[in-house]
């Protein structure tokens, strides 16, 4: 079976609608997937649909976006219970703490020339949860700049004159929010912050501490080594392990659905915490 437990949909920064994500996952030979969009649960429901109708197995998911030390870090709720009052607050708190940062870097991209720049990216968002990829894609569209790359390079990378640092909400209230709807907390791709292999030991060390569940051992198409190296750093935590392809549109083979490589045997996989075996 091929468990791809992190991706995403039309309903945050992905390009495919719940139902065309659900087929694409079966025509990859994915058995059960988890749909994890940025810290919104909204297509979730109509994913239950499309699988059920397919005959593929969901599981409920989200992808809070989270503080640790002065960087943004992304935490995986595998297996909520979408009805529940603590998870859609925790949903409408953040989808509060997005839109004023969305309005800052509009309003930062109109003093530099770009006035439409909000209602365009709301606009490319359309019923998703606004982001900085949607800005980048309005750049790329006004012909501002080449591409998505281009556009976080000179405006809304780190730093630069569009970022809006916003202070998400520390790793031990999302993992509160998690466990409250039922879920499993996942730390999502730890080897992409830009760390040193000592600094994303201590950030692992820190989610154990606020009470995580398991880290993304594998994340899209990444080197056996690489692998290997956060399987023995889990591994020494007694954590679980997860894996997923990061999936957000078709064309980009790196994290196709279902396209990237096997836990390793030594390891305790997440899915056996989601009732799997």
């Amino acid at each position: 079976m091929i468990f791809d437990l992190h991706c995403h949909s039309s309903f945050s920064d992905g390009v495919l609608t719940p139902e065309d994500l659900l087929a694409r996952a079966k025509e990859r030979g994915v058995s059960v997937l988890a749909i994890t969009d940025h810290d919104t649960i909204a297509g979730v429901d109509i994913a239950h649909k499309a699988a059920v109708t397919l005959g593929l197995q969901l599981i409920p998911g989200i992808e809070f976006s989270s503080q640790w030390g002065k960087g943004g870090v992304h935490i995986v709720g595998l297996g909520v219970d979408i009805n529940s009052t603590e998870l859609q607050a925790a949903v409408e708190f953040q989808e509060r703490a997005r839109a004023a940062r969305s309005l800052a870097i509009g309003e930062r991209l109109s003093k530099l020339g770009f006035p439409d720049a909000l209602a365009g990216a709301q606009k490319i968002a359309g019923n998703g949860t606004l982001g900085r990829p949607h800005f980048a894609q309005y750049l790329v569209d006004i012909g501002a700049v080449k591409n998505i790359n281009a556009a976080f390079k000179r405006y809304l990378g780190t730093g630069k004159s569009a970022d809006v640092k916003y202070q998400w909400p520390l790793m031990e209230q999302v993992i509160n929010w998690i466990h409250s709807a039922c879920g499993v907390a996942v730390l999502a791709h730890p080897a992409k912050y830009d760390l040193t292999r000592m600094k994303m030991c201590a950030l692992i060390d820190s989610f154990v501490a606020a009470g995580g569940d398991a880290v993304e051992v594998i994340s899209g198409q990444q080197p056996t080594a690489m692998t290997l190296d956060l399987a023995k750093i889990v591994n020494a935590r007694g954590l679980y392990a997860s894996c997923g392809s990061d999936f957000h549109a078709p064309g980009q083979a790196w994290q196709e659905l279902g396209s990237f490589g096997v836990l390793p045997d030594n390891l305790k996989p997440v899915w056996n915490l989601l009732g799997f075996k």
